[in-house]
This record gives C-alpha cells, sequence and structure tokens, in this order.
C-alpha cells in the first residue's frame, strides 16, 4: 500500500520506519512547520502542575528548571510519552480527547494545591484554561511554539500523488486538517481520493474533510497506526 505521513519528520521517523520495513510506500508531507516561540523569563516553581496539549508544547519547552515530580497532565500517549523521555515522574494521561483531559484533572488535582502551568501552540480547539478557570482552578497558559501551514507542494510530489494515490492518509489535528484541504483546493486535487482511506485524530480534523469524496473515513488515537492497516 501507499501510505501518506503527514506529521513534521521528528513525529514521523518511527513510523516512515515501521510501515517501510512492511514493503509499504511510504510518502511525507509535513503540513504544518512547527516553530518555537521566545516565552518571558518566569519563575516555574510557582506552578504546583503542567498541562500539555501537545507534545510540541513539551519540545519546545526549557525544561531544565523545572521540577520532574509536579504533576503533569498530558492529552494523549503520545504526549505523555515525550513528558516520559524528558523525565517527568508524576504523569496522568488522557486518551487523546481534551474533554477527558479536564476529567483527569477535575479528578485528580484539586485547585486548592496551587497555580497550574498551560502550554500549548497558539491555536486551539478547545479553551480549556477557560474551563477550569470557570472551575476555580488558577491557570496561567502560555504560547511558546508556533503551527505554520504548509501552503506549496513540489512538482515532483505532485507528480507522484496523482500517478500512485495513496491508498491511506493520517491526519492528527483540526489545524493539519485545514493545511491539507487548503493544498487540495489549490492543487485541485478534489476528485482523486475515491479509493483512498482518510485516517483523522479527531471528529474535528475528519470534519475540515468530510466533503471530500474518500473510500472511507475512520478515527484513531496516537500508537493505533499501524492497527489501522488491518481494519481497511
Amino acid at each position: 500500500m501507499h501510505i501518506l505521513l503527514t506529521r513534521p519528520l521528528d513525529d514521523s521517523k518511527e513510523l516512515i520506519l515501521k510501515f517501510s520495513s512492511l514493503n509499504h510506500k511510504v510518502s511525507h508531507l509535513p503540513l504544518l512547520q512547527i516553530k518555537k516561540k521566545e516565552i518571558p523569563e518566569i519563575d516555574l516553581n510557582q506552578f504546583k502542575a503542567i498541562i500539555f496539549t501537545s507534545a510540541n508544547a513539551i519540545k519546545n519547552l526549557d525544561i531544565s528548571k523545572i521540577d520532574k515530580n509536579i504533576f503533569c497532565f498530558c492529552v494523549g500517549i503520545a504526549t505523555e510519552r515525550k513528558a516520559k523521555e524528558l523525565g517527568f515522574q508524576n504523569i496522568y494521561c488522557a486518551d487523546g480527547n481534551v474533554n477527558n483531559l479536564k476529567e483527569l484533572i477535575l479528578q485528580n488535582f484539586d485547585p486548592k494545591i496551587g497555580s497550574m502551568l498551560y502550554l500549548s501552540g497558539e491555536i486551539v480547539s478547545y479553551n480549556l484554561d477557560q474551563d477550569l478557570i470557570s472551575e476555580n482552578y488558577v491557570i496561567k497558559r502560555i504560547i511558546n511554539y508556533t503551527a505554520t501551514p504548509n501552503e506549496n507542494l513540489s512538482d515532483d510530489f505532485l507528480k507522484d500523488i496523482k500517478s500512485s494515490v495513496p491508498e491511506i492518509i493520517f491526519i492528527y489535528s483540526e489545524n493539519s486538517a485545514k493545511a491539507f484541504y487548503s493544498l487540495i483546493k489549490k492543487y485541485n486535487l478534489d476528485n482523486i481520493w475515491m479509493e483512498t482511506n482518510l485516517m483523522c485524530m479527531g471528529e474535528k480534523a475528519s470534519s475540515v474533510l468530510n466533503n471530500i469524496k474518500w473510500k472511507k473515513i475512520f478515527l484513531f488515537n496516537p500508537g493505533e497506526e499501524e492497527f489501522l492497516l488491518y481494519k481497511i
């Protein structure tokens, strides 16, 4: 099968190697360019918990001054994995859903313990901080990275994608879906996907691409990519 992966290269390397080893053709199209955003100097010891709704928020954080035993709330498996790699010990992980992450925080962190630090990108699909503030939590949200959509496709990529349309495409966020939709429209690729299975991480991502004719749309959680190959 021909599989198209759309996360940045650092996040796709493992799957590229895995799928290639299974004799699949793998193409790579990073839909978002992630850039670190400089943040003002802040005393991180004032916070009793930290919230990550993206692995990118962890990657773009200077963790040298953070207590690794702090309450650490992660939206999903990929974010949890990155937190573990960087030494966080007291991790609570939701299943990739921000609503579930909110419930996880409500159940495991009493607002009386202290304030929380929420690190994210500029655009979020759910105002988690505002919801928690309404539950009497003290939250400081800091934007520590930006995600810029890829607006261009190379001639070689276009030629390849048209001559060998992928059977599977993985889309990991609503922002990625919007970037992909824009590319589809810009390059008049609307009508080539009828034999392609679209794999989306969440309904918000899939809804962006719903009006394109796909063979089938699947929803998935990070870590389920290989399993999905056997569902089609």
